[in-house]
């Protein structure tokens, strides 16, 4: 985990770094959003139905007219977050809406002059732990944090409201189908508040630690093939809708085989680590690096220009070649080097089919040429020379035949 920039702690406090879990997180809020905007409106269909039957009075009129605010903000909400818009920000405000639309339901309560249903509503208070269960969908146990201490907080404020400025012990209030006035109760109620919050973040750090099991590399630490499918594509579609650049890059690892035959599985092994903790460190906090099978990765590079993929990648493959790589159980090192192939959307491909091809192609054509290099989109510039391989021994030097399929060239990779 790379370090908090000075002068920027809120930020890291506010937002979700992990991004597996910041995606995980997007799909759950727009599940919640479409949830909440389906339950605004049947629960405005209620007052509207129940006008059919006997005349609205004023306290009809007022819960009608909180409904009908709640439907439009379930509405724009839902907008917002089906355009990627705000995205740092709309689990804060989601989490605190759902939260407040509770607290302004008891609150119409307290308007038309019924302190007792504020306070000892069921149906209403309940759905206090719909809006604190809703969270876990968001994958942060801050806002499971967020939503509990702001649920205990509203509602002890409009116990508290309605105790100074009601006789809610009174014989006007006796009977009542909401039953008596006690702190006890509420005292418990805020407690079952608590308790919930507690629950929803135990569920979250649980699904937290499965979601990471299901989407990394065991050996690399990088995250597998199947999260890179499924970020891609979110990425690309992200790209799409806001006319913004994505480069993907295609990498191997020049003469693996014979580096696993000269050292040892074991030291193939580290030196995939060693290269992938170097890639790691050298990109982004929004950038993506997986393996996508043997010795072979991908990288994500949001709203990246071609020239500026391929200068990220020239320094990471200079990197990588001056990278001593420590054998286990010998007392020295060996360098490996990379090949890389860069291709843009939406310039080399708008699916993610065409953009792995024209990658895998690139990547190709950079073995082909020596290896120990980057190819990317022609831009008239000269290529860079190289920096030379380490020489191996004349005969483990590899055979430069002409490429096999794709998939059988994939499949004769070694596993490690």
């Amino acid at each position: 985990m790379r370090s908090t920039p000075q002068g920027q702690p809120w930020r890291s406090f506010l937002t979700n770094d992990d991004p597996v879990l910041s995606h995980a997180g997007q799909a759950g809020e727009l599940v919640v959003a479409r949830t909440r905007l389906v339950l605004s409106l049947a629960l405005l269909v209620i007052p509207l139905s129940g006008a059919m039957v006997q005349p609205w009075g004023d306290k009809h009129m007022v819960g009608l007219g909180i409904l009908a605010c709640s439907a439009g903000i379930a509405l724009a909400v839902l907008h917002l977050v089906r355009q990627g818009m705000l995205e740092r920000w709309i689990a804060i405000g989601s989490t605190v809406l759902d939260v407040t639309l509770v607290t302004a339901a008891l609150i119409t309560f307290l308007a038309v002059g019924q302190p007792n249903a504020a306070v000892n509503s069921r149906l209403v208070f309940d759905c206090y732990f719909i809006a604190i269960a809703a969270t876990c969908l968001r994958y942060d146990v801050r806002l499971c944090a967020l939503a509990g201490v702001l649920a205990i907080v509203q509602y002890l404020g409009v116990a508290i409201y309605a105790d100074i400025n009601w006789d809610v012990y009174g014989a006007v209030y006796r009977p009542t189908e909401y039953g008596l006035f006690d702190w006890p109760g509420q005292l418990a109620r805020l407690v079952l508040l608590g308790i919930a919050s507690v629950l929803a973040a135990t569920v979250v750090t649980r699904g937290k630690a499965l979601r990471r099991l299901s989407s990394m590399d065991r050996m690399t630490g990088v995250y597998n093939r199947g999260y890179f499918d499924e970020r891609l594509s979110a990425e690309m579609s992200r790209a799409r809708r806001q006319s913004e650049p994505l480069a993907l890059v295609m990498l191997d690892v020049d003469h693996f085989k014979r580096f696993n035959d000269n050292y040892g599985h074991a030291a193939g092994d580290a030196g995939l680590r060693a290269l992938t903790n170097l890639i790691r460190h050298s990109l982004r906090r929004s950038d993506l690096v997986a393996r996508y099978g043997g010795e072979e990765f991908v990288v994500v590079l949001p709203v990246t220009t071609a020239e500026q993929a391929i200068d990220k990648m020239e320094a990471i493959r200079e990197a990588v070649a001056q990278l001593p790589i420590r054998l286990p159980k010998q007392q020295t090192t060996a360098l490996l080097t990379m090949s890389a192939g860069v291709a843009v959307f939406p310039e080399d491909g708008v699916t993610a089919d065409e953009l792995l091809d024209c990658a895998d192609d690139r990547l190709f054509q950079a073995k082909q040429a020596g290896r120990n290099r980057v190819v990317g989109p022609p831009s008239g510039r000269p290529e860079p020379a190289p920096r030379a391989e380490p020489t191996p021994r004349a005969s483990q030097r590899p055979d430069l035949r002409a490429r096999p399929p794709r998939d059988k060239e994939r499949e004769g990779k070694s596993a490690v």
